[in-house]
C-alpha cells in the first residue's frame, strides 16, 4: 500500500498520512485532494512512503491526484522549505500560500483562457523594438559585472542615486539573461510601480513573453500568469513580494528593485522577507540576483561593504545636476496652514516658469487629530490604540489601521463644545490651503484615498505627464520610482515626525524616504529644488541629506548600532501574541521567556512588553524580543522553543514568531 505525506493549510507544523494506491514518486509536488475532518481539502504531495506509523484505522484514502498540471519542481519545494524552516512557519501553510487561490479549490481550474495570456501581452506592445539609450562608463561596468556572472551566483548591491540609470542596468542584465535562453524576475516593491516597469519592459522587450504576479490581478488572471511562468512560456515575470515563490523553470537573474522598501517584508502569517528569499533563491539556483537602490537597507548596506555582496556604485545623475536640497527653519518662519512663505514663494516660481510642484505629505486625511478645545477631547478608535483621522470632505472619522469610521461629531462628545479643531496637516487640508493660496493652479491629490480605485493612479500618472497638473499634493505612493519630466520642485511638510519615534530604524527610513521624493525634482537638463520645513535644520541627517551622502550618513548609523548593539550586529526575532486580553497575551509571553531561558542561556531574552500599538482590531498585542550575534544559534534555539511553546488555547491567545522583524 502506497502513503503519501501531505502538506495542508493547516496552522500546525505537521504533515498528514493519506492512502493513495496509484501513487507514485512522480507525483511528488503534485496536488491532491483529501478528506480533512469534517471538510475536503487541497493539499500537496511532498513524500511517497510504503508504510506509516500512523495507526491503520486512522490513515484515510485520498480522493483524487489531480494530473492536470505538472507538479512543482524539486528547487521550488525545496526554497518553500526553507522559508517554512527559517520563518518557522507551518509547511502546508507556506506552500500552499504560494499557490495561486484558484489552484487551493478542489474543482480544478479550467485551462480555456490560458492560451492568449501571452497573446494579450504581446498584442499591449508595439511592432518596433525601442532602442536602448547609450550606457555611461559605470551603467557599463555594472552591467558587465552582472553579465559576468551568469550561471554562477553573486549578490550585487547596485548602489545608485535616484535618476542615475539603475533601471537601465536591469533592462540590460535582463537582456543578457534572456539571451542565454534564461528566464528573469523582477521584484518591485509596491503594486503602483507594476504599470510604469511593465510598460517599459514591454517597449524594451516587444517580441518577449511577460506576466505579471501582484494582488491586484483577478484570481484567473494570476492563474493564467503563474501557468505562463511556471511552463517557461513567459521569460520575463514582473511582480511584487509573493512572486519570489513563481515557479521559473529556466530561471537565471533576479532584480530587486528599491530592495530597502519594507513592503517587501510580509506583516501577518508567513513573515518572510521577499529580498531575503531573493538571495536564498539565487544562492539555491546558482545564478546572480541584484539589489538595487538609492538608499540600501543598512543590513544590505553591510553586507555589501564587508565583502560578502559585490557593490556596484552608480555614484552620477544622468542627464541633470542632483537637486539642490534645502532646509527651512520653521523655528523662524511664520506657518500659514502648515506652510511657511518661503516655500509658497518656491511653488510660485515654479508656477511662473510652467513647471511642476510636489508638495509632499505623508500623512493622508484632512488632519490627524480633531480636538475639542474645552475639555481636551481627542476621538480614539474603538478597535485599536490609535486616533481616528478626520476625512473632511467623507465628514467622517477614520481609522487609518482597522478601517473603522464614525461620522464627524458636531459638538465634543464628552462636554458639548461645538468648537473642535483640526490639529495638523494630512493631504487634504494642504490641498485646500494650496487652493486657496493658488486659485488658478490645477492641483491633483495623490493619496491611498484617491489611488483606490482600479486605473485610478495609472490615469493620474498621464495627467501629470501631459502637464495637466501644476501641483501634486502627495505620500509616499509618489515618493518611488516615477519620473516626471517636468516637475521641479519638491517640499517636504513635516518630516521631522519620525525623528521623534523610538524605532531604532526611524532615521534609517526618512533618510531613504526623504532621498527618494527629493529624487522626484528635476529630470531632463534642469536642476531640481528640494524644500524641507523642519525644526532642526542642523541634524545630521538633513546635513547628509543635503550633500547626498547616503555613505557618509549609513557609515555613521553601522557604527551607532554597533556600539548599541543592533542589527546588522545581532539577529533578532520576535515572539507576538494577541488575545482578548493584554493581561493574557502578557502571561503567555511571560510562560515563553520562562522556558526560553532554561533552553539555551546563551540567547538575550528581553521582558515581555505590550506592543507599540496594543490593540489593533479589537485584539490586544504584546511581544518579546529575542536575540543573538549568531544567525545559527538564533535558529537552533528558535527551533527547540517553538516546539516548547505547543498550545496557547489555556490562555486564549494566538501567536507567532517574526524573524528579523521590522516593525517592533
Amino acid at each position: 500500500m502506497t502513503i503519501i505525506r501531505v502538506a495542508l493549510d493547516v496552522p500546525v507544523d505537521t504533515l498528514f498520512d493519506y492512502r493513495a494506491p496509484d501513487a507514485t514518486a512522480t507525483d511528488i509536488g503534485r496536488r491532491v485532494v483529501v478528506p480533512f475532518g469534517r471538510k475536503i481539502a487541497v493539499g500537496v504531495i511532498l513524500e511517497t512512503l510504503s508504510a506509516t506509523q500512523v495507526p491503520a484505522e486512522r490513515v484515510r484514502h485520498a480522493l483524487k491526484i489531480i494530473r492536470d498540471l505538472p507538479p512543482l519542481a524539486a528547487e521550488d519545494l525545496r526554497l518553500l522549505r526553507f522559508a517554512a524552516d527559517y520563518y518557522h512557519h507551518p509547511l502546508g501553510a507556506v506552500i500552499m500560500g504560494a499557490l495561486p487561490t484558484r489552484l487551493r479549490r478542489v474543482a480544478a481550474p479550467s485551462r480555456k483562457r490560458t492560451r492568449n495570456v501571452l497573446a494579450v501581452t504581446a498584442a499591449a506592445a508595439p511592432p518596433p523594438v525601442v532602442p536602448a539609450p547609450r550606457l555611461t562608463a559605470e551603467q557599463l561596468g555594472a552591467t558587465e559585472a552582472v553579465r559576468a556572472r551568469l550561471g554562477n551566483f553573486q549578490a550585487f548591491l547596485l548602489l545608485g542615486v535616484t535618476g542615475s540609470g539603475k533601471t537601465e542596468v536591469y533592462l540590460h542584465a535582463m537582456a543578457a539573461a534572456l539571451a542565454a535562453g534564461q528566464q528573469a524576475l523582477l521584484l518591485v516593491p509596491e503594486i503602483a510601480l507594476t504599470p510604469q516597469l511593465e510598460a517599459l519592459v514591454v517597449h524594451r522587450f516587444p517580441e518577449i513573453p511577460m506576466v505579471s504576479l501582484h494582488s491586484g490581478l483577478a484570481a484567473s488572471e494570476r492563474l493564467e500568469h503563474w501557468r505562463a511562468a511556471r511552463d517557461g512560456r513567459a521569460r520575463i515575470v514582473l511582480g511584487t513580494r509573493l512572486a519570489v515563490f513563481a515557479p521559473l523553470p529556466e530561471l537565471g537573474l533576479i532584480v530587486v528593485d528599491e530592495e530597502q522598501d519594507a513592503s517587501f517584508k510580509q506583516a501577518e502569517g508567513l513573515r518572510y522577507s521577499a529580498r531575503d528569499l531573493a538571495v536564498v533563491r539565487a544562492r539555491q539556483r546558482d545564478i546572480p540576483v541584484v539589489l538595487g537602490s538609492a538608499t540600501p537597507a543598512l543590513e544590505t548596506y553591510h553586507n555589501a561593504v564587508s565583502g560578502r555582496y559585490a557593490m556596484l556604485p552608480l555614484p552620477s545623475r544622468i542627464g541633470a545636476p542632483p537637486p539642490r536640497i534645502a532646509c527651512i527653519d520653521t523655528r523662524r518662519e511664520k506657518l500659514a496652514e502648515g506652510l511657511s512663505e518661503r516655500l509658497l514663494a518656491g511653488v510660485r516660481g515654479c508656477l511662473a516658469r510652467q513647471e511642476q510642484a510636489l508638495v509632499f505629505v505623508n500623512r493622508r486625511g484632512y488632519a490627524p487629530v480633531l480636538f475639542c478645545r474645552a475639555c481636551g477631547w481627542i476621538p480614539g478608535c474603538r478597535r485599536c490604540s490609535a486616533r481616528l483621522v478626520l476625512h473632511r470632505q467623507e465628514r467622517r472619522l477614520r481609522c487609518h489601521h482597522c478601517g473603522h469610521a464614525v461620522p464627524t461629531p458636531v459638538a465634543c462628545p464628552g462636554c458639548g463644545n461645538p468648537d473642535l479643531a483640526p490639529i495638523g496637516h494630512g493631504t487634504q487640508r494642504v490641498e485646500e490651503a494650496l487652493e486657496r493660496c493658488f486659485p488658478d493652479a490645477r492641483i491633483l491629490r495623490i493619496d491611498r484615498d484617491t489611488t483606490s480605485r482600479r486605473r485610478a493612479w495609472q490615469s493620474m500618472r498621464q495627467r501629470i505627464k501631459d502637464r495637466e497638473v501644476d501641483i501634486l499634493v502627495g505620500t509616499q505612493i509618489i515618493a518611488k520610482g516615477h519620473d516626471f519630466p517636468h516637475l521641479n520642485l519638491v517640499a517636504v511638510l513635516n518630516a521631522d515626525s519620525q525623528l521623534y519615534s523610538t524605532d531604532f530604524r526611524a532615521a534609517e527610513r526618512l533618510f531613504a524616504l526623504l532621498t527618494q521624493v527629493a529624487g522626484r525634482a528635476g529630470r531632463g537638463d534642469k536642476q531640481g529644488e528640494v524644500l524641507i520645513q523642519t525644526e532642526f535644520p542642523q541634524h545630521p541627517l538633513y546635513a547628509a541629506l543635503a550633500r547626498q551622502d547616503y555613505r557618509a550618513f549609513a557609515d555613521d548609523a553601522l557604527a551607532e548600532r554597533r556600539q548599541a548593539g543592533f542589527p546588522p550586529f545581532v539577529h533578532q526575532a520576535l515572539l507576538r501574541a494577541e488575545a482578548p486580553r493584554l493581561a493574557a497575551a502578557l502571561e503567555f509571553l511571560t510562560d515563553a521567556a520562562r522556558t526560553g531561558r532554561s533552553l539555551d542561556d546563551r540567547i538575550s531574552i528581553f521582558d515581555p512588553v505590550p506592543a507599540a500599538m496594543p490593540r489593533r482590531a479589537g485584539r490586544e498585542r504584546a511581544q518579546l524580543l529575542v536575540q543573538s550575534e549568531s544567525r545559527a544559534q538564533l535558529q537552533g534555539f528558535l527551533r527547540a522553543w517553538r516546539a516548547q511553546l505547543g498550545s496557547s488555547r489555556a490562555y486564549r491567545a494566538r501567536w507567532a514568531i517574526d524573524v528579523d522583524p521590522l516593525e517592533f
